[in-house]
C-alpha cells in the first residue's frame, strides 16, 4: 500500500532531512586520510543525539552501527571500522534518522584525499544520474520514468546500474510501497502523486553491476572488486516539483 503524506507530515519529514543534510555537511570536513569510518560513526550517533533524533539503522534487523559506511568495491552496507582510510578511497556513509517520529534517508560517496580519474568519473557520473532521476519526480510521471533516466544516463557513461538494491517509499517506516528501480523501461510502475515520499538512491559501478555479500551478511561489494558509488536523497512529490527533503546545497 502507498501511503500519501500530509503536508504536516512532509514537513516533519523535511525537518529530519535537514538534520540529516547538516551531518552530511559535518562529515565533508572530516573525511581525509588516516580518519577512520568508526570515527565518523560514533560522531554520527552522538550529533543525532545532541539534535534530539535517532539513527534508525542501528538495531535493524540486527544492524550493529548508526551508518553504514561502504569502501571502493563495496556497493553498501559495508561495517563502519577501524582501518584508516587512505588517499585515493572513496566511501559512502549511508544513514537514515528517526527526528518526532519521522523519517529521512541520505547516502553520500566521499573522496578521500587524490582519488583517480576513474574514481573521480564514477563519481561524478553517479551524482548526476540522482538528481537526474530527481528531475522525472513529478507528478503524472511513473516510477519506471525515474528509473530510465538513471539508468540511460549511466550506461551512456559507460557504467553499470545495481539491480540487487533499489530505492522506496519512506515515512515512518524505512522501507514503504512502491519500491524505486533505478533501472529498467520508461512509462511503467506505480504513478506518481503529490504527498509521495520516496527514496532515489543510485549505485553505480565501474565493471559489472553484480554482487556478492559478504560473510557478515550485510556488506554488498561488486563481483569483480571494481569500484562502486552511490549517492540519495528523500524525495516528497509535490505540485510544484520535486522537493528535496535532504539537500544539503540549502543549508
Amino acid at each position: 500500500m502507498i501511503i500519501i503524506k500530509t503536508g504536516e507530515e512532509i514537513t516533519k519529514m523535511q525537518k529530519a532531512g535537514e538534520l540529516l543534510a547538516e551531518c552530511h555537511r559535518q562529515i565533508a570536513g572530516m573525511i581525509k586520510p588516516g580518519v577512520t569510518t568508526s570515527e565518523i560513526d560514533r560522531f554520527v550517533e552522538k550529533f543525532l543525539e545532541e539534535n534530539g533524533a535517532t539513527p534508525e539503522q542501528k538495531g535493524y534487523h540486527g544492524y550493529p552501527y548508526a551508518t553504514c559506511a561502504s569502501i571502493n568495491d563495496e556497493i553498501c552496507h559495508g561495517f563502519p571500522r577501524d582501518e584508516p582510510l587512505k588517499n585515493g578511497d572513496i566511501v559512502t556513509i549511508d544513514m537514515v534518522v528517526r527526528l518526532d517520529g519521522w523519517l529521512a534517508d541520505s547516502a553520500w560517496s566521499y573522496a578521500v584525499g587524490d582519488i583517480s580519474d576513474e574514481a573521480r568519473h564514477l563519481m561524478e557520473v553517479t551524482r548526476k544520474s540522482l538528481y537526474l532521476g530527481i528531475e522525472q519526480a513529478v507528478i503524472g510521471n511513473r516510477i519506471g520514468d525515474i528509473s530510465h533516466a538513471i539508468q540511460a544516463y549511466a550506461e551512456s557513461e559507460n557504467l553499470s546500474v545495481v539491480r540487487h538494491f533499489v530505492g522506496h517509499a519512506i515515512g515512518q517506516e524505512m522501507h514503504e510501497e512502491p519500491q524505486v528501480p533505478h533501472y529498467g523501461p520508461p512509462h511503467r510502475g506505480p504513478r506518481l502523486k503529490e504527498g509521495m515520499v520516496i527514496t532515489i538512491e543510485p549505485m553505480l559501478n565501474i565493471g559489472t553491476y553484480n554482487v556478492k555479500i559478504d560473510e557478515d551478511g550485510w556488506t554488498a561489494r561488486t563481483a569483480d572488486g571494481k569500484l562502486s558509488a552511490q549517492y540519495e536523497h528523500t524525495i516528497a512529490i509535490t505540485k510544484d516539483g520535486p522537493l528535496i527533503l535532504t539537500e544539503q546545497s540549502r543549508l
